[in-house]
This record gives structure tokens, sequence and C-alpha cells, in this order.
């Protein structure tokens, strides 16, 4: 495995690979769901290229990017283990040149809402830096965790509508045994915040109980129940949703087999941590 610093290198590297590439992109502090994605690319392609970068426009004014875990050596070690064949680990200066001159790209259909409506600008910085990071690496596919569903969709859009000659892959959510989803910042939960963190799973499974057992149709009855769990754990919540599975437009009403079912997405903070999950419910 090699660590590659320079976008230099890292084209002068990805020429030198044959077969189907994969980029695995991720801000580092890697835990089992980053791994999951790590061997869903192995899986998939001759080789697999792990970007590692805490990307800084992704993060708005009083968000955590200055505490942000930073574990390279740690995470070194599994893609070690794991045989990545490149790590892409640029400072701030390759990935964002003093001297370039900004560009913006944005899925606004998708951006303005839900995570974008509570981090104005996030999903600008996402847009921007898998865009460079698929410039950059060339992969001819790039692994995404279900667990942040938005950033997915939006990816996914942003690649259509482009024509960016990369395949995207969902890679579903890994979760702890008590149903939290896995997250760099879970590291940040204290014992009694972590048992106050289950209102989103437990929030979540409530829904999926609403809809697909006792076959609620009315998605603010739905929202509504979600929001209550949460509030009941002692979490601030942000939002509470059931949307189009796609294109994550509100509903009027629940009925899945006319969408594919649908998506339930939560957001809620905890002290200083701002946690996300979701589920689809009633898939066909």
């Amino acid at each position: 495995m090699d660590v590659i610093p320079t976008v230099a290198d890292l084209r002068q590297r990805r020429l030198e690979l044959t077969g189907p590439v994969a980029l695995v992109p991720t801000m580092g502090a890697l835990h089992e769901g980053h791994l999951a994605l790590i061997r869903r690319a192995r899986e998939i392609a001759n080789h697999v290229i792990v970007s590692i970068f805490v990307n800084p426009t992704q993060f708005g004014p009083g968000e955590d990017l200055d505490r942000y875990p930073r574990t390279l050596d740690a995470d070194l070690a599994s893609c070690q283990e794991l045989e990545v064949d490149l790590v892409f680990a640029p400072a701030i200066e390759q990935m964002y040149p003093a001297d370039q001159v900004d560009t913006a790209i944005d899925v606004p259909a998708l951006t303005t809402i839900l995570e974008g409506a509570q981090r104005p600008g996030h999903f600008a910085g996402v847009c921007r830096v898998c865009a460079k990071l698929f410039n950059m690496t060339q992969p001819d596919v790039a692994c995404f965790g279900q667990k942040d569903y938005q950033q997915l969709a939006v990816i996914d859009a942003m690649v259509r509508d482009l024509a960016m000659p990369v395949t995207i892959e969902s890679v579903a959510t890994v979760r702890e045994p008590d149903g939290l989803a896995l997250s760099s910042r879970n590291r940040y939960l204290g014992d009694e915040q972590r048992s106050h963190a289950l209102g989103l799973i437990k929030a979540l499974r409530q829904a999926k109980m609403l809809v697909e057992d006792e076959g609620e149709t009315d998605p603010i009855a739905v929202e509504q129940a979600m929001t209550e769990t949460m509030t009941a754990h002692r979490l601030d919540v942000d939002y509470a949703a059931v949307r189009h599975p796609q294109t994550l437009a509100e509903l009027d009403i629940i009925e899945p087999s006319l969408t594919g079912g649908v998506v339930a997405l939560v957001a809620a903070r905890l002290g200083g941590v701002r946690l996300i999950d979701n589920m689809q419910l009633a898939l066909d």
C-alpha cells in the first residue's frame, strides 16, 4: 500500500493501475462503516483507492471542523489490513490551492432541504470535493454509505446530470448491536448521552412499524411520532421526515407501491454532537 500526498503523484500512480478501480472517499477517523465500504470496493474492483481528507468546505461556521477526529496512523493501519492499493492523504493546499478561483457545484432540488436547510453550504462543499476526487482519481466506481442518505442522493444526481464516468455504489448502514448507526462523531458521546442517542433508531423503527405493520398513510402522523420519540430521549430534534426515496420530495400520502417505498430521515443534537440516521420503509 502506498500513501500519496500530492495530486501529481496520485495521477501518475493511477495511470499504472489496470482494470476497474474503486474509490472510497473518507474524512478519516475510520470505523467499521468505512471498512464495509472498503470491503465492498475490494469485491467489485481490481484496485482500491481510499482518500483521507477532512474537507473544510463542507463545514459551516460554528461546526466541528477543528475538533473533527484525525487518526491518520490508525486509518492507514486499517487500510493496510484491507489491502488498499493507494491512500490519497493530501494537505489542504493540494485540494484548494491558494491561487485557485473557486468553483461551485449544486443540485438545488436536493441541497436546500433537510440537511441542506440545517447546514447551508454543506452540500456545495461535498459536491466540490467529490468532483475534485473523481477527477483526480478517475475511478470506475465510488462507494458511499447509505447512512448519509441525502449525501448519497446528491452525489448520484451530480454524477448522472454531469455525465461523470463513474458508477456510484451504495453500501448499507453499519450499526452497533443496539442499533446506533456508526459515525465518527459517536466518539464524542458519553455513556449517558449514548443511551439518549438511541432515540434516533427507535424513532425510525417506530416509523417502520407504523408504515409497514399498521398501514399508516399520513406522513405528518409518522413524522410527529418520530419527533415525540426523539424528544422523549432528550434529543433536540432538527427534523423527522418521511420522503420520496429518490427525490426526497415531501409526500401528501404514503403510498409505497407508487414510489418504490419511502425513506424516513432523522437528525438531532445531543449536547454539542449532531447525529443523523435514516431507514428505508416498505421497499418492494
